[in-house]
């Protein structure tokens, strides 16, 4: 036999933000649309069961902090028991606490004192304390010849102020003062600068441009706008109740029951808190942009639905879990069309739409924004590329999941984004989640070079596995809404309900994610999270498999059919695989076929492994002859994820075939996920 490969799927890394230490983020809605409707039934948040053992514990703030103390007094242990190198360093950023006592910590790094960006990492440790699993944003050494720049800090941030204006910038000046960072999430780990510029976007959102420069070369490495663009909605959810404070005769919009939010106005300005929100009665506007209360009034209400959402289905307390609450500013900038979620502040804040007539405080808007803040102090996904399009539909995932959390008469649960909102003047959504084509410009499923568009369109990928995952494939009808979900194979997807997909995405983001995480390997922590959850073997698994394999990702479990005949045969069963150890094999056994196997046999191979470089992988036929279809040698990127094209036509198709693994060098693990042979 001999064999060829062709990639199936790459890791787009060149415009993704870096999620390293202190890293201010802003969220804003506005660059595609979702449509409306509502799903088949009102949402039951404690419904859903789960395997216990992999339910995350509802920590009280106290708890949550004791983990962090515990892993904060050991960080200096947990990096030698890592590998890594003197100067290195970890801070602790969260921990997640798992029934059996298993526990998540996720931590951030600094190299000499200077935070490395894409430098994150989570620690999964069994009760007993032992390291089961370790997830980085990068797999390369952190290490630098020189901690000391060859280029001047003025011109670096020169640079970086032009390069805000040519995108179209108002007033770029240099927000915060260049800071040395060690720029780790594309390739090797260089000396570098980041610099944040102020001033305006062209549509007028406040704008926090990070530009990171090489410190040696000058070179502009990677950029990424700090303010998170999202949608939002004018439509308001009808007569609602609002936890409010009163002191003496006066009443404020301060939810002393959720962490003490307050909502203020800004009055048309564009910084500062502005005016707490407070009246000598307890009615809150009128219903129209005619009392500056009924925008505020949506705005409190949508904070409300949000921490409820979190703390009822996921046992989140507040957006950090910490019990803290963020704070809402409403009538931003003057007929500003936007809203968005800022790190810096802490906050959410609200433009009044064109002619200041429509205000983007709809619920799913509200909870759109305020997911940034929870995937910020979670994977930090970063906001460009693959990465950038997963934070986006993270948002839009929650967002949708806060609309039918609240379970509102008037303005129902559905899977579309901003659609009372006509950004657009033509009465349609922001995004689609069942088709998020229809927008005109988001992708419905992956292919090489999707990372290069914006992220509010790559987010489409992602939004549709979400839609396949609870609602399945095909034309229905939910909640009084048309949809119609194509794949991308051609083969049905069959949904397991909303409330279970949002507890795989919810586990998958908070405790398999990290900063440079692509769709690829998206799809191994969703599946990891569902194995969880639910089991290996469980109709959830199998879902999830399908889901992506419909949006391109990945393929399905065996015994499937793909389009124009054929047949196809897979082992989902996991293998590890021992470091520097002997070679490992998993089996599939082909039958029912006569004669040969084809010229073109496709082999889909998915491996998680820390270092792909360290991986030699053969096909063994059922006669023994071999195919080699990946050498080892270094590349430093994590898994793989491929398949390759087989010339078997010398070997009879029935009998069993085996993937050959080995490890060929020290220091990584990992395991075989599972791979398919197609017969077309």
């Amino acid at each position: 036999m001999s064999s060829s490969s062709s990639r199936r799927r790459t890791s787009h890394i060149t415009h993704r933000r870096a999620a390293g230490i202190a890293l201010a983020g802003v969220a804003a809605l506005v660059a595609t649309a979702v449509q409306s409707g509502a799903a088949s039934a009102a949402p039951t948040p404690h419904a859903v069961k789960l395997s216990p053992a992999h339910v995350a514990v509802k920590l009280t703030a106290s708890q949550r902090a004791e983990l962090i103390r515990d892993a904060d007094g050991a960080k200096a242990r947990t990096a030698k028991d890592l590998g890594l190198g003197a100067q290195e360093k970890l801070a602790v950023k969260d921990a997640v606490k798992d029934a059996d006592g298993a526990v998540h910590t996720r931590y951030e790094r600094t190299y000499a004192g200077l935070p490395v960006l894409g430098g994150d990492l989570i620690v999964d440790s069994a009760a007993s304390g032992k390291t089961e699993r370790v997830l980085k944003a990068t797999n390369a050494a952190v290490k630098v010849a020189s901690l000391t720049p060859k280029v001047a800090k003025a011109a670096v941030e020169q640079h970086a102020v032009q390069r805000a204006k040519a995108l179209g910038s108002s007033k770029a000046s240099v927000d915060q003062s260049s800071r040395k960072v060690i720029w780790a999430a594309t390739g090797k780990p260089v000396l570098a600068y980041e610099t944040v510029i102020g001033g305006f976007q062209d549509d007028g959102t406040p704008n926090q441009l990070h530009v990171i420069t090489d410190a040696s070369t000058g070179k502009e490495l990677f950029r990424y706008q700090g303010v998170e663009t999202g949608v939002g909605n004018t439509q308001y959810s009808g007569q609602v109740s609002l936890t409010t404070t009163q002191s003496g005769s006066t009443y404020t919009l301060t939810d002393g029951a959720r962490g003490g939010h307050k909502t203020y106005n800004l009055n048309h300005g564009s910084s500062g808190t502005g005016t707490l929100f407070s009246q000598s009665n307890d009615t809150w506007g009128n219903g129209t942009t005619s009392n500056a209360a009924t925008a505020a009034a949506d705005a409190h209400y949508g904070a409300a639905m949000t921490w409820d959402f979190y703390k009822d289905t996921f046992g989140r307390n507040g957006i950090k879990n910490n019990g803290q609450a963020a704070y809402s500013r409403v009538h931003y900038g003057n007929a500003y069309v936007n809203a968005f979620w800022d790190d810096s502040c802490f906050c959410m804040t609200y433009g009044d739409g064109a002619g200041n007539n429509d205000p983007l405080t709809e619920l799913d808007v509200a909870g759109h924004e305020m997911s940034h803040g929870v995937t910020s102090n979670t994977a930090g996904l970063n906001y460009s590329g693959e990465s950038g399009g997963l934070n986006e539909a993270t948002s839009d995932i929650f967002g949708t999941g806060v609309e039918w959390y609240a379970n509102n008469a008037t303005d129902k649960g559905d899977y579309l984004l901003g659609e009372k909102i006509d950004i657009n003047g033509d009465g349609t959504p922001l995004r689609y989640m069942d088709k998020p084509s229809k927008d005109g410009a988001s992708a419905d499923s992956w292919y090489s070079g999707v990372g290069n568009k914006d992220v509010h369109y790559s987010s489409g990928i992602a939004n549709h596995f979400f839609y396949l995952l609870s609602e399945g494939s095909g034309a229905k009808t939910i909640n009084g809404v048309n949809y119609d979900s194509p794949t991308a194979d051609g083969l049905p997807v069959t949904g397991i309900g909303r409330d279970k997909a949002l507890q795989i995405w919810y586990r998958a983001l908070t405790t398999k994610f990290t900063s440079t995480t692509n769709y690829a390997s998206a799809r191994t922590g969703t599946l990891a999270a569902a194995g969880e959850l639910y089991g290996t073997s469980s109709t959830e698994y199998k879902a999830v498999q399908d889901a992506w394999a419909g949006v391109a990702v990945g393929s399905r479990p065996g015994g499937g059919d793909p389009p124009g005949g054929g047949s196809s045969f897979e082992n989902t069963a996991d293998v590890n695989i021992p470091d520097y150890g002997a070679a490992v094999t998993s089996s599939i056994t082909v039958s029912g076929r006569t004669g040969n196997a084809p010229s073109n046999l496709q082999v889909s191979v998915d491996i998680v492994h820390s270092w792909s470089g360290d991986l030699q992988i053969d096909l063994v036929a059922p006669n023994g002859a071999t195919a080699r279809l990946k050498n080892s040698g270094y590349d430093s990127t994590p898994d793989v994820h491929q398949t390759y094209t087989v010339n078997a036509s010398s070997v009879a198709a029935n009998g069993t075939w085996k993937l050959r693994v080995q490890d060929k060098g020290p220091g990584d693990t990992g395991y075989i996920d599972g791979w398919k042979l197609t017969f077309p």
